[in-house]
């Protein structure tokens, strides 16, 4: 960890007790992750590939692959590249909703992926146990303490808590309070990963001293060198402040849309015209409550695809947390961690004076 905070610009600074602080918090979730510091990569579908995955962990960090509306096929091939890229551990992120849930969970063990994270809602019966047979860690995301709870009776691993200010699917409840809420009814069960709208290490170290045991950040890692991104999707995050990454809305009650957080544009009234598509559909009776979520969700895929691969920034979806304003540059992995760490060790520096 001192080497990564070596690496850090040199305006940032911290003595040897602030880097031991920040050690001593981070051992716990460092150690669950296989890594050198408890920092995961949050799951971005598109961009969390083989080469932020691979950089991320490289880095000392932690890489996860986002399936998303991945085959099993897809996966395996993505899997395998990594491995390719990288002997540090990294995860997988599934969508619980996935129609070929099972045989990805399948692909994970076969590779021997350590860590698999169930984003999307409750995981489906038996899912748990098939991570877990395969001696995987469990990883899920509890967006309620009631839900955080009754993952932990089910004996998920560990959990993350994602406030409302990150990117892509959201809940409706701020990072802030859930870590008030959450960490110290849960902390001491399980390893608790605190996300949304972190983009300083300062608020890394506070999430620690309140009984995180790591963090999760993706925004910030969106322009990292090594991201393949396209160059308007990282241009448009740049440009971006706080304000200008705004929630979707939900048109129709009957459709369970679960909000998106993404740039102003164009696609964001696109998407609008895609609910009604949907809920025209459910009237009609043409389509299942779970066909239509699924194709809410194959439109998200489509359009993140056009912003991220195609360059579409106008028409596209281009998922960002509000922390997006902190992202000021294009800069190697390596040094987004390293500035991190330092700003954290230093933060835990000037509680001690």
């Amino acid at each position: 960890m001192t080497d990564i905070l070596t690496a850090a610009a040199p305006a940032v600074s911290a003595s040897s007790f602030g880097e031991k602080r920040l050690a001593a918090r981070m051992e716990r979730g460092a150690r669950f992750l296989g890594s050198e510091v408890a920092i995961m990569a949050g799951a971005m579908s598109w961009v969390s590939e083989r080469h932020l995955v691979s950089a991320m962990s490289n880095a000392g960090g932690f890489g996860v692959i986002a399936c998303g509306a991945m085959t099993p096929a897809l996966l395996d091939a993505e899997i395998t590249a990594t491995k390719a890229m990288t002997d540090k551990p990294f995860g997988v992120n599934l969508i619980t909703m996935h129609p070929d849930l099972t045989a990805l969970i399948e692909v994970c063990a076969t590779h021997e992926v350590g860590h698999v994270v169930l984003a999307g809602g409750l995981p489906p019966k038996g899912s748990l146990e098939a991570i877990k047979a395969s001696g995987a860690k469990a990883i899920c995301f509890a967006p309620t303490l009631a839900l955080g709870k009754k993952l932990v009776r089910s004996g998920v691993d560990a959990l993350v808590i994602e406030g409302m200010e990150a990117g892509g699917h959201i809940g409706p409840v701020s990072t802030s309070v859930l870590a008030q809420e959450m960490l110290p009814e849960l902390a001491e069960a399980v390893p608790v990963f605190v996300a949304g709208g972190i983009g300083r290490g300062e608020a890394i170290a506070g999430y620690l001293d309140m009984g995180a045991a790591g963090v999760q950040l993706g925004t910030r890692f969106v322009c990292a060198s090594e991201s393949i991104a396209h160059a308007n999707f990282k241009k448009a995050f740049i440009r971006a402040s706080a304000r200008d990454a705004v929630a979707s809305v939900q048109l129709d009650p009957r459709l369970p849309v679960i909000p998106v957080r993404a740039l102003k544009n164009a696609g964001g009234e696109l998407f609008t015209a895609r609910q009604r598509e949907v809920a025209q559909a459910l009237d009609e009776g043409s389509v299942a409550m779970v066909e239509a979520q699924l194709q809410i969700e194959h439109y998200w895929a489509g359009a993140l695809r056009r912003a991220v691969i195609d360059g579409d920034v106008e028409h596209g979806s281009v998922m960002a947390g509000q922390s997006v304003g902190m992202v000021t540059k294009e800069e190697p992995i390596a040094e987004i961690i390293a500035t991190l760490m330092a700003e954290a060790a230093q933060a835990f520096e000037k509680r001690a004076g």
